[in-house]
Order: C-alpha cells, then structure tokens, then sequence
C-alpha cells in the first residue's frame, strides 16, 4: 500500500475513526486533523505507527497546509455538524463548514494533492423531493448555514477541479449510523439515541406519528464506498448521493431496536418538530453506477453492532 498517508479531516469522530480503521487493515498510514471537539481520541489506535493525530481546527489555514504536506488524498469529514448549532451561530460554525473546505482546496493546491473526498449532505435538497426518491439534480434548496455552507464548498470544489485539477468525490450522506455515534451529542442520529434509551430501560419520544422516514446506511456500508473513492483511478464530475434508496419509518426501526434489546421501554409521542422533513429517500443510481455497494449491513445487525452485540 502507498507509504504517503491519507489525511482525513475529522478522524478521530463517528464516521472518521470508523475509516481510519478500515485503511489501517488495508495497510494505509493515516493522519489525522482534527480538533477533538465531538471527536474523542479514545477512538483512535495511536499506539500504531501508521496513526498520526495533528490536534487542529480546519479553519486553522496554515495548520491545514502543514497537515496536507506529503500525503496522498484527502478525506475531509470535518464539519459542525449541528444544523442548530449553524442556526445559533452561522459566523462560528461558517468556519469550519466552509472556511474548512476552502482551506483544504488551497493547501491541496500547494501540495499538489489531487484526490479529495468530500462529506457533503442531503439537507443540500431541502425540503425539495420529499416523497420521492431524491434524485442528485432535484434543485437545491438548503435552510440552514449548515446547508448552505455544504453546497457553497461543492461548489467551491468543482472550482478547484476545473481551474487547478483537483479530483473531488463529493458524497451527499444521507443518515449514516453505527458504533461510535455520541447519543449525547446535541445532533447525534435518532438511532443512536433511541438506542441507547432502549438499552437503559428509559422512555422514547417520538416527534410525530412515527411513520415519517429516513434512509438509513450502516457506517461500515459508507467506509467501503469511501475507500472506494480514495482508490479510484478517476473522480467522475458530479455529486453523489450515498444511501440505500429504502425508506424506513421510526416505527420499522424500532421494531428492529426490540429485536436487539428484547424489549422496548415506553413509547410516548409528541407533536412533530416544526421543519422536519417527513420522508428522506436517495435515489442511489449514481452511487451504484460508479461504486461497488456490495452486501449492505441489515438494520438489526447494525443496531446490534452499535450497542456492542
């Protein structure tokens, strides 16, 4: 395998840390900018020689251009990724989601790093598709900074492949899950929280009828496309959505959660949450066409996997 390392901004959280681990299997040396503020570095092997932490913020410019020197692609998770958070503070948390962005363009560009992979989001669409399943030209409609941030550095990547010859793989994550998702967190996934209020026998409130729906993919299913993408001999133009085009309902996943755990705590339901998007579903043609999605984790497993069955 390549002896340059492959930066991943973001490394030590969720879905970072879980790829880390994949490349290190793969014999990849990985290093690792992140500023450990929803990251934990418990979730990282830095005993392994391969491993390298840089503690830093991507809007930090320079630290970015110091971290890029020398290796061989990019994967950059990094974000605030409280879409409330960006609601609260759109200033602070432009930096990260934006400034990040363009920082790695900049220090890609100076280092002559070309293969960069970008965590982009669905909230890209808005409430536009809802219903159907989202197709990646379904018109933009973002309602937040966060939104708004992860389109704006599409577009700032796509700059950057056509002026300077970078080679973006832009993703549009739908509702990613799996072991190492924070139920704390102020923006973790419905399923890491209910989950782990099933395990501790405490009560689950549903915001809604429990029939609204979401495309759910496993972590481990995400980290073998991103892997994918590293690896691939061209970065094909064009953003991609990255789910399984099913839909499943909160009342399906907990269902699936009963299996695991045994039995559900109570169940009560509130009045739905203003804003919330109903139904959520890739269209994953694009995905398919130039990736190999393989055998995909059923939610049961992955649920299973999460609380450590």
């Amino acid at each position: 395998m390549v002896d340059a390392p492959v930066l991943i901004a973001g490394g030590a959280g969720f879905i970072g840390s879980n790829l880390v681990d994949s490349l290190l299997a793969k014999g990849y040396a990985v290093r690792i900018l992140d500023d450990l503020s929803t990251g934990k570095r418990s979730n990282l092997a830095l005993d392994n020689p391969k491993v390298e932490l840089i503690e830093g913020n991507v809007a930090d410019a320079a630290l970015v251009k110091r971290a890029m020197a020398g290796c061989s692609a990019v994967v950059h998770l990094a974000a605030v990724a409280s879409v409330q958070a960006s609601v609260d503070d759109p200033v602070s948390t432009h930096q990260s989601n934006f400034v990040g962005t363009l920082n790695v363009c900049e220090a890609m560009r100076e280092a002559g790093v070309k293969r960069v992979v970008f965590a982009s989001s669905a909230a890209v669409y808005g409430n536009n598709g809802e219903g159907e399943s989202i197709v990646e030209d379904t018109p933009k409609a973002p309602l937040t900074p966060y939104a708004s941030d992860k389109l704006a550095s599409e577009y700032y990547l796509d700059f950057y492949r056509r002026e300077h010859g970078l080679e973006p793989v832009v993703f549009r994550f739908f509702n990613v899950y799996g072991p190492r998702q924070d139920p704390s967190s102020p923006y973790s996934g419905v399923i890491s929280i209910f989950s782990e209020r099933a395990e501790k026998g405490l009560p689950i409130t549903i915001f809604g009828d429990g029939l609204q729906t979401r495309d759910f993919i496993y972590v481990g299913d995400l980290v073998r496309i991103l892997i994918q993408a590293v690896e691939a001999p061209q970065a094909e133009e064009g953003a991609i959505n990255v789910g399984l085009n099913q839909a499943t309902s909160l009342k399906q996943m907990l269902d699936a959660l009963g299996e695991v755990v045994g039995e559900l705590p109570a169940i009560t339901y509130g009045p739905a949450r203003a804003g919330d998007i109903r139904h959520s579903r890739a269209d994953n043609s694009r995905l398919l066409q130039r990736f190999t999605l393989g055998e995909t984790t059923p939610m049961n497993v992955g649920l299973a996997r999460l609380l450590g069955r």
